[in-house]
């Protein structure tokens, strides 16, 4: 039997918060990881609802998914992480608002997609269509 097959719609959600709650929706997770990337990346190591075995992943409109959490949602993100995070990752925190308020560096949309296909979670499958 194949993996299962979980579909998120980038026309579904037009900031990271709204993506953040659909993608917990639409994979029937156990909890809700609200936006915070660490739990996100512990999720799609299994056992928060997500199959041990992994699972395909298809992302319908990516390309709307990866302009909406482009630079401006990114900026929106790290300002608010800024105010709550540990004083010791302010300065890396700084180091990348600058870069995004450049409009260089990673967005919300590549740095999802880089925890979805980082090599520890081998069993899952990123379709961007």
């Amino acid at each position: 039997m194949g993996k299962r097959i979980y579909e998120v719609d980038g026309r579904d959600s037009t900031t990271f918060e709204e993506f953040a709650a659909d993608f917990t929706e639409r994979l029937s997770l156990e909890i809700d990881w609200g936006g915070n990337l660490d739990a996100f990346n512990d999720i799609l190591h299994g056992g928060f609802g997500t199959p041990e075995e992994g699972f395909v992943l298809v992302w319908k409109n990516s390309a709307l998914s990866k302009e909406r959490l482009g630079y401006p949602e990114t900026i929106k993100w790290l300002e608010e992480r800024m105010r709550r995070c540990h004083p010791l990752s302010v300065e890396h925190l700084r180091q990348r608002l600058a870069l995004a308020r450049q409009e260089k560096g990673e967005t919300l949309f590549d740095t999802l997609v880089g925890i979805i296909t980082d090599k520890d979670h081998r069993g899952i499958e990123l379709r961007l269509e």
